[in-house]
């Protein structure tokens, strides 16, 4: 096989996959249509842009984004070593600076021996070796190529998430589990369903009437198909106060057992993963400000301590069926040599986007060196997402961030802080062991590093360095 390679997209997802590959030794030609080719949301001519917020989450290795993060570190990954050193002050998150972040991403790739980068659209998937990590903003062209490839109705272009919750703090007092006319797979109910009175459903319905939303993109709101087949569930409050009612909290098949009788109206959750720890909210896509979501649907009975992993959401996103089309190690099922990495795989945030081209970019060296690729354990954040993304309910596959309902439970009951501590310091073991077995480079030590304190301490040393122009100079 050749000891080269395409990649589409200098996103987060592209640049890290161009850069584990480039360590590695293998040639890559990176392809980014900007500035040939602008987006809508773009603005600079930037590889590794951030079009949304600048924070990259929290830096604790206690809480997912930051075991997602130690375990990157330990592997050498390009996005977040450019992040610490372009840092800004952000608490326990890791914010960049986000111009001075993409300059020297984009610099350490134009640097690099193995790494050319080519400023063309592609519009057709390579029939050679490549990762395709072209983005939510995937050109019209390339959308095609993938679709005629995978099959139309594996790809999505609109977002419409629901929220998600963790089901340890489902008020199971209050709610209970129903299949509508009892039909469904479990004996006791597929659903848990929280139920409502008259007078809280009018609570409920006042609150998200009175709710800020999000403000669409202008290319969003110009799209006349954007709320088609996903209407939020304010929008649908709007157009009269029995609409949810006899809509996505329609009761109907549904017997409180607690009361006997048919509650007025009823929010469904439904299963999400295998283990049964987090539950999506049927049918709540929603565009409300995630403060806003929060208090909000903290108003249903049985969710008033709910913890949210996920907000509902609505943007434009192409993706694909991962669950049907992807293996584990991001090979589409079709064709070992081409890989899918960051967002148009399903999985969400910046971290999230540059951990598959982390993975992409070490399976695709692998493939071209005649190793076998690799599955990260789902004990760790890293293989716990990319298990998620291709093994979720292919018939309603929506994209995913790290959390730590991904993972199995302990198996002992711990309190929350306890368990999340747990988990973090069984991943990083597992993270340890797995990259010795397979020969891939870990550095132990930088993974397991107080990253806030290091960040922390770099901060103090920029606010001391005032006669200097910016950051200090980092070699690309």
């Amino acid at each position: 096989m050749s000891q080269s390679l395409v990649i589409i997209g200098g996103g987060l997802a592209g640049s890290e996959a161009a850069w584990q590959l480039a360590e590695q030794g293998i040639q890559v030609r990176l392809y980014e249509m900007r500035p040939l080719r602008p987006t809508p949301a773009h603005v600079t001519n930037q590889l590794a842009e951030l079009v949304c917020s600048n924070s990259l989450g929290s830096m604790l290795p206690h809480k997912a984004p930051g075991l997602l993060k130690a375990e990157l570190r330990g592997l050498g990954s390009l996005i977040l070593a450019c992040a610490v050193q372009t840092a800004v002050p952000a608490g326990s998150s890791l914010a960049v600076d986000r111009d001075k972040f993409a300059e020297l991403v984009t610099a350490k790739i134009e640097a690099h021996p193995h790494i050319t980068l080519i400023r063309e659209e592609v519009t057709a998937v390579p029939q050679e070796p490549a990762i395709i990590a072209s983005g939510p903003l995937t050109s019209a062209a390339l959308t095609a190529s993938i679709s005629q490839l995978t099959g139309e109705e594996y790809l999505y272009f609109y977002d419409a998430v629901s929220p998600i919750v963790d089901y340890e703090t489902i008020d199971m007092r209050i709610a209970f589990r129903q299949s509508r006319y009892d039909k469904g797979q479990e004996e006791e109910g597929d659903y848990i369903n929280c139920p409502m009175t008259k007078e809280e459903y009018e609570r409920f319905c006042d609150a998200l009437l009175a709710a800020e939303t999000i403000t669409l993109k202008q290319f969003e709101q110009e799209d006349p198909h954007f709320f088609e087949g996903c209407m939020p569930i304010e929008v649908m409050a709007q157009r009269g106060r029995k609409a949810l009612a006899f809509g996505p909290m329609r009761p109907v098949g549904l017997i409180d057992p607690r009361s006997g009788k048919r509650p007025y109206a009823v929010v469904q959750l439904r299963q999400d993963n295998l283990i049964g720890s987090l539950y999506n909210i049927v049918g709540f896509q929603t565009n409300l400000k995630w403060g806003a979501q929060k208090r909000v649907l903290q108003l249903i009975p049985g969710l008033e301590n709910a913890e949210f992993l996920r907000y509902g959401m609505m943007h434009r996103n192409t993706y694909i069926n991962a669950p049907r089309l992807l293996h584990p190690t991001l090979q589409y099922r079709g064709r070992a040599d081409l890989l899918f990495a960051g967002q148009i795989t399903g999985v969400e945030g910046y971290m999230g986007n540059a951990a598959t081209g982390l993975v992409a970019g070490i399976n695709a060296a692998r493939l071209l060196r005649g190793q076998m690729p690799v599955i990260f354990p789902t004990n760790t954040m890293l293989g716990a997402l990319t298990h998620y993304v291709t093994h979720a309910s292919s018939k309603d596959f929506q994209p995913m961030k790290a959390n730590f309902g991904l993972f199995p439970p302990p198996p002992n009951q711990l309190p929350k802080s306890d368990r999340y501590r747990w988990y973090s310091e069984r991943a990083l073991t597992a993270m340890r062991r797995f990259a010795r077995a397979n020969g891939l480079g870990y550095d132990q030590a930088l993974a397991e590093a107080n990253l806030a304190e290091e960040v922390g301490e770099r901060m103090t040393a920029v606010s001391q360095e005032q006669g200097i122009d910016g950051y200090p100079q980092v070699m690309a």
